[in-house]
């Protein structure tokens, strides 16, 4: 898991730095943001003191009614379990009695001119990624018609010939070699790459590409949802199944399950097209239709 400092956050957002300058190295362990509120009354039994802590207009409005001998001891008492950090949003200001604090508790202070809403989703969807459990693996990622999909196989098999066929066709690629994966739901994985082979096509006897460059900017996405898991195998004969259905097959990543269909390769044979295919049934199964039981129903009429 990748760890997050209050500098990423910092950067990643453009926010403004109050105080704590010297304390960006502090890392947060958590994701989501968290609001406290009812922490100011005294309540503490739920605190998320491991999460940024977010202060929006009513938090800040709240502290301003109180007198500065009680806004201290609200302020005190949250200070005291040393969250990462606190950020104030829409810019408010009046904020002594907070700079005070955070400066003797060496936690940072940061400011944004987000609303809160805004900032609380955005921050959000941010640590929901970083922080995600991943692991890589050897292969290709690509999005084929808006459907996320893993291309494995052996070394030399053509992943990424298939790959570079689907970009020319008009989808995208998303990683190539090695292939991060992301677990940021319970039955969501994502797929991303590495940073360093971004954009990257390695083909055999052509060597490096880059495919934003070559193909345009829609050639490649950051990031997509995987929902099918293909393998690419050398050609066996007698091994297809010709079934009118098949029965599903799944991979497991980080204990969730995905579709996955096996594709033998033959010279000749339109690999692409078959991926393709393949996405698009897929989406039609999640739309609740079944090719086989479309044909198995015109039987029965006769």
């Amino acid at each position: 898991m990748k760890s997050v400092t209050v500098k990423d956050l910092v950067d990643r957002f453009s926010l403004e730095v109050l105080v704590g300058e010297s304390h960006m190295h502090r890392t947060i362990p958590k994701p989501r943001a968290y609001r406290p509120g009812l922490e100011f009354v005294g309540y503490f039994d739920f605190f998320s003191h491991a999460h940024v802590q977010v202060l929006g207009r009513k938090e800040i409005n709240y502290l301003h009614t109180l007198s500065e001998e009680e806004r201290n001891h609200r302020i005190g008492n949250i200070v005291k379990y040393h969250p990462p950090c606190f950020v104030v949003t829409r810019n408010q200001e009046g904020l002594k009695y907070l700079l005070k604090y955070c400066e003797e508790e060496g936690i940072p202070l940061l400011r944004t001119h987000e609303p809160t809403f805004r900032f609380l989703e955005l921050v959000d969807a941010y640590l929901a990624k970083a922080l995600a459990p991943q692991i890589a693996v050897h292969g290709v990622c690509v999005n084929v018609s808006g459907i996320g999909i893993l291309l494995r196989g052996k070394s030399g098999v053509g992943k990424s010939e298939t790959a570079h066929t689907l970009i020319r066709r008009g989808h995208r690629l998303v990683a190539d070699d090695i292939v991060v994966l992301k677990k940021i739901g319970p039955e969501t994985i994502l797929g991303t790459h590495d940073g360093k082979t971004r954009e990257l096509l390695a083909l055999r006897s052509i060597g490096l590409i880059n495919v934003s460059r070559l193909y345009g900017r829609k050639a490649f996405q950051d990031e997509t949802r995987i929902v099918l898991d293909i393998e690419l195998t050398k050609w066996q004969e007698h091994a297809l199944n010709n079934e009118l259905e098949l029965e599903p097959k799944y991979t497991e990543y980080m204990d969730i399950r995905i579709p996955h269909i096996e594709i033998q390769l033959q010279p000749g044979r339109d690999v692409a097209g078959l991926v393709e295919a393949a996405a698009n049934n897929w989406y039609l199964r999640q739309q609740g239709y079944s090719a086989a039981e479309d044909f198995m129903k015109r039987l029965e009429k006769g």
